[in-house]
């Protein structure tokens, strides 16, 4: 597993995020995306249809999107992280604070919640309430699931040696790390 001051072995075309919820994967995602000239594919968008309702056609999707030259995504959901692993070249593995992950997660639902922001699919934010108090609420969900990845992703980099992890543990470490994956002029 690499830090945030080790280069990687090559530019990397199929990059997956993960970390819990709150630590920034969507907006890392996108940097990178933009970074490095990769297709975005937002991993949310393809999970929930409208209602929260789980597509039927979500796996489809991301075997289609994931057979792509390039792409980075989220990597999120059971169902869907074993095909991401296996096509992926890196998996950045954010593993911020929980204090940084849970006010993030908190600041984030406060927004969508008072703006009625659209999420995917007709979908919005249920409220601050449902989020720390709904077993499914974003905030239980983060605090209740960040310590999964501390298994999962080494397990992950094990069955997978041609993936290359790289495991960030600040912001610092994430702007740092930005800075050298930009690809020389």
């Amino acid at each position: 597993m690499l830090t945030c001051s080790d280069r990687l072995p090559a530019i990397p075309a199929r990059v997956a995020i993960a970390g819990a919820s709150g630590v920034g994967k969507t907006t890392l995602a996108r940097r990178i995306g933009e970074t490095l000239g990769l297709q975005y594919t937002e991993i949310d968008a393809l999970y929930h249809g409208p209602n929260w309702v789980p597509r039927q056609g979500f796996l489809a999707d991301v075997d289609v999107f994931t057979r792509e030259p390039n792409w980075v995504t989220e990597w999120q959901y059971n169902l869907a992280r074993p095909i991401i692993a296996e096509r992926a070249d890196l998996l950045v593995w954010l593993d911020l604070p929980a204090p940084v992950a849970v006010t993030r997660a908190v600041l984030r639902t406060v927004r969508r919640s008072r703006s009625r922001e659209e999420l995917w699919n007709g979908n919005v934010e249920p409220g601050i309430w449902h989020a720390l108090t709904a077993r499914e609420g974003i905030i239980r969900w983060a605090l209740s699931t960040r310590r999964r990845y501390t298994r999962s992703v080494p397990a992950t980099e094990l069955e997978h040696p041609a993936l290359t992890v790289v495991r960030l543990r600040s912001q610092a470490e994430v702007e740092s790390w930005l800075i050298g994956l930009r690809i020389p002029a």
